[in-house]
Parts: C-alpha cells; structure tokens; sequence
C-alpha cells in the first residue's frame, strides 16, 4: 500500500508510522487520509502489537495544520480532530517519538498517544500556541491537555501560548520519559519491544476499558472492564500466563 506523506516499517511485532511531509512534517488532508489508512492496516494486522509515531528528518515531530492546505479547510478540521481521536482510542499501545518540535495539530497528535518520549535539544519544543493566531486547539487539545497535566496548568500552556523543551515538559507530566542526543530512537524502541512482549488480548482489554471511562465515566468503564475479563479469562495468554508462573519462567504470550 502506497502513501503519499507517510512512510509505515513493521519489524519484530512493532509498527513505525513516520510522518514524511518536509519541511516541517506539517499535517493537510492528504496526510490526514494516509494516517487514517495506516491505522486501518496496523489494527488489522494481528502480528502488529505496538505503533510508534514520530517524524522524519531532524527538525519535527510536527508543526501541526499545514496552511498551504487552507483549500481543504473544512475538510482538515474536523479529520483531524477524528483520526487523533481515533488514536487515543486505538487498541493497541501507541508511542509518540517526538524528535523535533510537536506544536499546535503535532502537540495534540503527541497528546493522543498512549505514551510520549522527547528528545532533550535546545531546538525541540512542545506546546499549543494557537492562540497567538487568534484561534484555539482544534484537534483535541482543550482535551487531552486538560486530562494530561490538569486544568490550571493547561489553561496556563493553552492562554498563553507555551512553548516547552523537554525537562519542562517532562516536569509537569506532559510527556513520560526524556531522551538524549542520539538515543531517542532506541529508547522507543525498547518501550515498544517490552510492550510487545504483553499479553495482547489483555492489552487491548485494558486500552479498552481505560478508554471507555476516560470517554463515557467509570460506570461504562466498569462494564466494559468486567467483559474483558471475562474474554481473556478464555484466552489461551491466560492458560500461558498461568503455567509460566507455576514453572517459574518468563512466559511466551501469542495473542491467543
């Protein structure tokens, strides 16, 4: 499957879905449409545990909307908001890799993954400056910025038109983890690779439950929380995970 402004690598239960719009991996409807048409592809695929996202080059993550693309405006808009949605509640773990600047639409794609690691360098920055234009977040990061790190602090980023490098991010809970110089990469990876080793059928069912409290309250999460343990309760991880520990071994899990 060919994309236009994305690149998508699988290797070892882990998909990487890069972001491959120069100059600044900025985000039109034709991006917008190759993302949609990677998560198709690495939801269906049953080998695929873990997706990372991040972008190419040395310089973003993302910059967010692409203005050259203003034709497709109304189209771009509410797309985006649906696809980092989707992202949010995607099934199996996603991993920002924020290596270069995550601002505006980047900032809240970084802010729908599961778990953000940032490269610590003078140049990379992570905020929602929208405000500086006289607009707001439109992609979901009134949202996910406000359940990230809490009202004040996201009305204080969002008001004024923050730009973070990573300590500061990593400070107040924006992102999970920091990486030097030349390590970003590895450091994702490593988190992707014990992720895939998980239990898949458990993993999703967790995502699932967390999801459906984040979106519709507790009492919807329990419900969806108490069906996923009846499932995997049947699955055969379970029967692995089980004897494993009885033989005192690592366990091998098949998504089974």
């Amino acid at each position: 499957m060919g994309y236009e402004n994305i690149i998508l690598e699988k290797r070892d239960h882990v998909a990487t879905l890069t972001i491959n719009h120069p100059p600044a991996n900025a985000i039109n409807l034709a991006t917008l449409e190759d993302i949609e048409r990677a998560l198709d592809d690495v939801e269906q695929d049953r080998e695929t545990r873990v997706l990372i996202i991040t972008g190419a080059g040395e310089k973003g993550f993302s910059a967010g909307f692409d203005v050259t693309d203003a034709a497709n405006a109304d189209k771009t808009g509410p797309k985006g908001q649906e696809v980092w949605t989707r992202i949010d509640r995607f099934p199996k773990p996603v991993i920002a890799a924020i290596n270069g600047f995550a601002l505006g639409g980047g900032c809240e794609l970084a802010l729908a993954c599961h778990f953000r690691i940032m490269l610590n360098a003078p140049k990379v920055k992570i905020g929602l400056p929208e405000l500086n234009l006289g607009i707001i977040p439109g992609w979901g990061g009134t949202q996910r910025m406000t359940r990230t790190i809490g009202r004040s602090k996201a009305l204080d980023l969002i008001l004024f038109s923050k730009r973070l490098n990573a300590t500061e991010a990593l400070e107040i809970g924006l992102v999970d983890m920091v990486s030097e110089p030349g390590k970003l990469m590895d450091d994702v990876n490593e988190l992707a690779s014990r992720l895939a080793e998980r239990p898949p059928i458990a993993v999703e069912r967790v995502l699932r439950a967390i999801d459906a409290g984040l979106y519709h309250g507790i009492e919807k999460g329990l419900e969806v929380e108490l069906e996923g343990t009846k499932i995997v309760s049947r699955s055969e991880d379970a029967t692995e995970g089980f004897t494993a520990f009885l033989e005192k071994r690592k366990p091998v899990f098949k998504g089974k």
